[in-house]
């Protein structure tokens, strides 16, 4: 039997985005099919779909209702389309708390996307992804307030990140500069919305797909790379 086929998988999101949480559950599907064929390295990517958005965040509805121009009938019908396809997914976008529901709120994420930097640079990409899993179950399900610092450093060193080390990350400028970079470089690969998926550097996946999208999709890069070598 031949050996497993390795890629890279670039995943582009932000953590606001229930369309990214949902597409990395159909990924994981579609790479569980692919077991033994294909072995993936997936890396997370800075998009901020809301670069501007200030450090007290807004509310969620209202936002989306600002942003797309939706009233609030047609927002209660997209979320119960995208609740059933996270179902489906395998992906809560819940509230899971015991307390009564905080509000759904809007985060500025570009110290999200600095941590997420920071986490793939000194501990790898599996770390990066628990990471980022952790991420979205807090603005997901617990509803925190992931503008704030303390949370965010929480966080972090739930996944084993180092706390003192992570601190430092969120006031390296050096690292906000490689954050702004690779989100040019999204736009270099024409991605204007997210999840956008990038394998090994040059054939993209557009949106959250369904795992038999991806697996075919990911099955053909497979064959590329081996009759390229």
């Amino acid at each position: 039997m031949s050996a497993a086929e390795k890629l890279t998988i670039d995943i582009y999101s932000d953590v606001m985005c229930p369309w990214c949480a949902i597409g990395y559950g159909q990924l994981t599907k579609a790479l569980d099919e692919l077991d033994g064929e294909i072995d993936a390295e997936i890396r997370w990517r800075p998009f901020e779909l809301n670069p501007d958005m200030p450090t007290h965040g807004e509310a969620q509805e209202a936002h989306l209702q600002r942003k797309y121009g939706r009233s609030a009938e047609e927002g209660s019908k997209v979320r119960g389309q995208m609740k059933a396809i996270a179902e489906s997914a395998g992906v809560s976008l819940s509230y899971e708390g015991n307390a009564k529901a905080p509000p759904a709120m809007m985060w500025n994420t570009r110290e999200c996307h600095k941590l997420l930097g920071f986490a793939l640079e000194q501990a790898g990409a599996q770390v990066q992804t628990e990471f980022k899993l952790a991420l979205f179950k807090a603005h997901f399900n617990e509803r925190r307030t992931l503008s704030d610092r303390d949370v965010l450093l929480d966080i972090a060193a739930s996944v084993g990140l180092h706390r003192g080390a992570a601190k430092a990350a969120l006031d390296d400028a050096d690292l906000e500069a490689r954050v702004i970079a690779e989100e040019q470089q999204a736009w270099d690969f024409n991605i204007t919305g997210v999840p956008a998926m990038i394998v090994n550097n040059k054939f993209m996946i557009p949106g959250a797909q369904s795992p038999e999208t991806y697996a075919s999709a990911l099955r053909r890069v497979a064959e590329k790379s081996r009759a390229a070598a």
